[in-house]
C-alpha cells in the first residue's frame, strides 16, 4: 500500500491557488482553511518534513471532507485529492485501536456475511428478469450493498427493463469498497476490488447500476464500461408515459459524473415537468462517515439542500443514489416541515416504475 510519501510530488504541486475553497460546501460553511484542500497540503507538507505528525488533529480534519470530488475536478494542476486523502487516512488508522476495530467490523466475516444474510433472505423473493438468448444488450447488474438489503430498487429497476431485449447478468459482487476506502481500510478496499474484478469474467455490454456511489468506485478500479440505468434508458431513447401531469426535481450526487442525461431523460416523459432547482449539484451533506463524525456540518448541508428543493413546489425530488436519499430526509426534518408538505423523496427508478406505459421510443 502506498503511504503519504509516496504522494510527496503531487502534494508539492498544490500552488496554495485557493480555487478549491471556491467549490468546497464544507469551507463555505466553515471558513475554516484546514477543512479545505489547500490547508490539509499545508499539513501534509509539515508531516512530509518531519516537523508534524499524523495524528488526531489531523485525522479531524481527514473527516471533515464529503470526498465529493469537486476541488479535484477544479484543481488547475489536476491533483487527484480524495486518492491522497484516503491515503493518509490509512497511514494514520492502521495502527490506532479506532482503526483496528473498524478494519474488524468492515471484514469479510462480520460485514461480508452480513450482506449475505440478507442477500440469502431476499433471493427467493426476487423477481428474475427473463434472459433472452437473441439479446442485443448484455448487462451485468451491480445490485449495490443497499439493494442487498433493501431490494426495493432491483424490484423497480427489473420492473422498468423487463419489456426490453436485454440479458441481465447477475453475479455474487461483494460491495463497490466504498466505505472502506473512505475510512482508510485500503487493504479491505483491495480485496473487494480484486473479487468483483474476478466476477467480470464473461461477455458484456455494460456494468449497469443504479447508484452512483457504486457507479463512480466500479469506474475507479480501471478500464471498466459502467452506466446508470437511468442513463442507459435516456439513451435507449426509452418513453415513459404517465397519465397526469407531475413536477420533478433532481438532485445530482456528488459521484454521478456524468447528469447530462437528466435532460434527455424527462423529456422522454409524457407529462412530466422537470424543474430544476438551485445549486441541484451542491451535496446533500449526508456522505457516509462524514454525517456521523460531523452531524452539524451534515446537518447544515442537508437544511440548504431541502430549502432549494422546497422552493421548486415540486411534487417528487428523485436521485440515483440511496445516501443522498437520507440526506435529503435529514433536510427536511432540519427545516421543519411535514414530509407531505415537501416533494416525495424517490429513487429515478422508483419513479419511473411508476408510468403507465413504458415503451420503446423508434
Amino acid at each position: 500500500m502506498k503511504e503519504l510519501k509516496d504522494y510527496a510530488d503531487e502534494i508539492n504541486k498544490c500552488s496554495k491557488c485557493g480555487l478549491c475553497q471556491s467549490v468546497c460546501p464544507v469551507y463555505k460553511i466553515t471558513g475554516n482553511d484546514c477543512a479545505v484542500s489547500k490547508g490539509k497540503f499545508i499539513m501534509f507538507q509539515g508531516v512530509l518534513k518531519g516537523d508534524l505528525k499524523l495524528n488526531k488533529n489531523i485525522e479531524k480534519y481527514l473527516d471533515m471532507c464529503l470526498k465529493c470530488g469537486k476541488c479535484k475536478d477544479f484543481c488547475p494542476s489536476g491533483i487527484d485529492v480524495c486518492e491522497i486523502f484516503n491515503t493518509a487516512k490509512y497511514q494514520y488508522a492502521k495502527d490506532t485501536f479506532r482503526g483496528k476495530c473498524k478494519k474488524l467490523l468492515q471484514s469479510r466475516a462480520i460485514f461480508g456475511n452480513f450482506i449475505n444474510l440478507f442477500k440469502n433472505f431476499h433471493l427467493s423473493k426476487n423477481t428474475e428478469l427473463p434472459c433472452e438468448n437473441s439479446a442485443k444488450t448484455k448487462l451485468i447488474y451491480f445490485k449495490g450493498c443497499v439493494n442487498n438489503v433493501f431490494p426495493k430498487g432491483e424490484v423497480n429497476l427489473k420492473k422498468v427493463f423487463k419489456n426490453f431485449n436485454i440479458e441481465l447478468i447477475e453475479k455474487d459482487f461483494e460491495c463497490c469498497g466504498l466505505p472502506f476506502l473512505s475510512s482508510g481500510n485500503l487493504e479491505r478496499f483491495e480485496e473487494v476490488k480484486q473479487r468483483n474484478l474476478e466476477m467480470l469474467n464473461c461477455e458484456y455490454d455494460y456494468i449497469l447500476t443504479d447508484c452512483a456511489s457504486c457507479e463512480s468506485t466500479l469506474k475507479s478500479y480501471g478500464e471498466l464500461k459502467v452506466i446508470n440505468a437511468a442513463e442507459f434508458l435516456a439513451d435507449k431513447n426509452i418513453k415513459f408515459k404517465f397519465s397526469k401531469h407531475i413536477k420533478v426535481t433532481f438532485h445530482k450526487p456528488c459521484h454521478l459524473e456524468n447528469c447530462n442525461f437528466i435532460e434527455k431523460l424527462f423529456q422522454n416523459c409524457e407529462n412530466v415537468e422537470y424543474i430544476q432547482m438551485k445549486d441541484f449539484d451542491e451535496c446533500c451533506g449526508f456522505a457516509g462517515e462524514f454525517a456521523i463524525n460531523n452531524p452539524k456540518l451534515s446537518m447544515e448541508l442537508a437544511k440548504n439542500k431541502a430549502i432549494n428543493i422546497a422552493a421548486t413546489k415540486a411534487d417528487y425530488v428523485l436521485t440515483t443514489c440511496p445516501a443522498c436519499i437520507l440526506g435529503i430526509k435529514e433536510g427536511y426534518f432540519a427545516i421543519g416541515k411535514k414530509s407531505s408538505d415537501l416533494p416525495k423523496v424517490l429513487n429515478i427508478m422508483e419513479f419511473l416504475a411508476k408510468a403507465d406505459e413504458i415503451t420503446k421510443r423508434e
